[in-house]
């Protein structure tokens, strides 16, 4: 362990120990004689750092509303009811344990979804059913299928008539508002058309000629996209869902093309900045900050990307000219901006291109959740990676060095995304607090893609809000149930639900599956540190922490119950780090 690790440890061990005794050994007792004051600015300052203490042992839900009714028949005297009430909070932090509480917020985002193989046409349609208490569950009879089913992709022409069934079916079941829905998605849908060709590369015409000069020496290799197939469009791709495409061989640009690129970006800052992804920071920026570097993107985008792309993605791209980028950024990993978060990408189509050749860096790759912690996909300079952006997968960890890649997200000019847009419209609904309106968003999207995943993670996030627990088990046993259980933010959510319900055993294990999905979750390790402890289990207690604390050094609750849990044993003995599975 490092001298920081261990002065931190000692300070926290001496300041738990001393907490533990003021308050629960003499909980009448104040900590400075300014407590005893009944005065408005002192009872003010006694309940400030009441709730301060209580804040940093965990405690973020205080009802000063059930405090001051205990005080509430002591009306006649002011004085005495401050000091009534300033004591009860005084009280309410000598009660309080040390340990910090686990975290409950549940990750994004058991019903029948119908037959097994069918994907969108022919399903028995779930769903939510929302009345005014949120009970009920229904099903929907979709229309006959009119060309393909669950194994065989349908051609353009049926899958367009197909859907514009199914979403006047769906119009006339939920009414007036989902119909407002899907018009609000066309026409955004149509202003982020746009917006892109304003700032990139939209084609003319549906020249295919520079795909043969790509592929003449560039091989593509392609990978599964796991068990569910992307979020929207998903009659329109056949199985298996081979559908995560790697250049291989010949790459795509020179390395002397990428390091100019990024000579340009540096000129451009793009190393001095750095933004929020989920839980870690990366460095870089948006192309629209970055002109030189979009302006080489835009001729890549020409004669390269759009072609391969089209070529890539028939099922899908009828032409090159309905391409559209949007979203587009040059990324940034090092030791101090190691890794993204595992996520989706916000369009139907991704890319991701190696801008830094592999000698200048160690670690870095894609990870691919469903394909396990053992396979990243890693590409040198001038390689791409291709495929729909519904796929959970991050950046894999850089140790040391520098790797830059651009990332892009993908439109298609004649294809509405609509799971997608009613999707993020309820993330953005639920942000604002209007619960309902989220729910109606997210049931909406199901009834258009009954495998839809995420809808399924973030409409149970949602119950788990509500405390509906029952619901939101059912609710993130589907998706788990379509994804194989390959998805750690689900298991995560399973295992918070499951805590919450009493079941801890079972939440033990679901902590543990996810994490050895993704090992470096320090939220992860701090929870199952916390239920480690709960059954008496202190040297897998305090492993957790070592892990959590390891994975992100910030982390303050992992570092207060480390140290609370070494005071309470009597000792200052190191914790051998291991493996949140050992």
């Amino acid at each position: 362990m490092g001298s920081f690790t261990a002065v931190l440890l000692a300070v926290l061990v001496q300041s738990s120990s001393a907490s533990l005794f003021s308050w629960k050994d003499h909980p009448d007792e104040s900590f400075s004689s300014g407590w005893k004051d009944s005065s408005a600015e002192g009872v003010e300052e006694r309940i400030r750092r009441a709730k301060m203490e209580l804040w940093s042992r965990g405690a973020f839900d205080l009802d000063d509303t059930s405090t001051e009714m205990e005080c509430h028949d002591i009306m006649d005297d002011l004085d005495e009811r401050n000091h009534c009430i300033a004591s009860l909070w005084e009280r309410k932090a000598s009660l309080s344990p040390m340990r910090v509480g686990p975290i409950k917020n549940a990750r994004r985002g058991h019903v029948s979804v119908g037959d097994s193989a069918c994907l969108e046409f022919g399903c028995d349609l779930w769903t939510g059913g929302l009345s005014n208490d949120h009970h009920g569950q229904s099903l929907i009879r979709n229309m006959p299928r009119g060309g393909g089913d669950g194994g065989v992709s349908l051609s353009d022409s049926n899958y367009q008539e197909e859907l514009e069934k199914k979403l006047t079916l769906l119009g006339d079941t939920f009414g007036k508002e989902f119909r407002d829905a899907i018009e609000q998605n066309k026409i955004e849908h149509a202003s982020d058309c746009a917006e892109s060709c304003e700032l990139f590369y939209c084609a003319k015409n549906d020249n295919r000629a520079h795909v043969e000069e790509v592929l003449n020496n560039t091989n593509i290799k392609s990978y599964s996209f796991g068990s569910v197939p992307p979020e929207d469009f998903a009659g329109a791709f056949g199985f298996p869902l081979d559908i995560i495409k790697v250049t291989e061989g010949e790459p795509l640009f020179s390395s002397s093309e990428a390091a100019d690129v990024i000579r340009k970006a540096e000129n451009e800052d793009v190393d001095k900045n750095e933004y929020e992804s989920g839980k870690y920071k990366l460095g870089g920026d948006w192309l629209v900050n970055l002109p030189q570097t979009r302006e080489w993107f835009n001729k890549r985008l020409e004669t390269t990307l759009f072609p391969l792309l089209a070529h890539l993605f028939p099922e899908i791209v009828s032409r090159p000219s309905v391409l559209r980028a949007h979203s587009v950024s040059l990324l940034k990993y090092n030791s101090s901006h190691p890794r993204t978060d595992v996520h989706i990408d916000n369009g139907i189509l991704a890319m991701t291109l190696a801008m830094t050749p592999q000698s200048d860096y160690s670690g870095g790759g894609t990870f691919f959740e469903h394909m396990g912690v053992d396979n990243v996909l890693a590409m040198d300079v001038g390689h791409g990676t291709f495929r729909p952006g519904s796929v959970r997968h991050g950046g894999h960890p850089v140790t040391s060095g520098k790797r830059y890649i651009l990332g892009a997200f993908l439109l298609l000019e004649d294809r509405v995304e609509h799971v997608r847009r009613l999707k993020n419209r309820g993330s953005e609904l639920r942000r604002s607090d209007d619960l309902d309106g989220a729910e109606k968003h997210f049931e909406w999207a199901l009834a258009i893609n009954p495998k839809c995943t995420t809808c399924l993670k973030d409409w149970a996030e949602i119950l788990v809000t509500r405390k509906q627990f029952a619901k939101a088990e059912t609710k993130i046993r589907a998706a788990l149930d379509l994804l194989e259980n390959l998805d750690s933010d689900a298991l995560f959510t399973l295992g918070i639900i499951l805590s919450e319900t009493g079941r801890d055993e079972e939440s033990i294990q679901a902590y543990k599956e996810s994490v050895s999905l993704n090992a470096d979750d320090a939220e992860l390790c701090y929870n199952l540190g916390i239920k480690f402890g709960a059954r008496g289990d202190t040297k897998a207690e305090m492993t957790m922490y070592a892990r959590a604390t390891r994975i992100d050094p910030n982390f303050g609750g992992a570092w207060i119950n480390w140290g609370t849990t070494l005071a309470e044993n009597g000792n200052m003995e190191d914790v051998s780090s291991q493996s949140c599975l050992d």
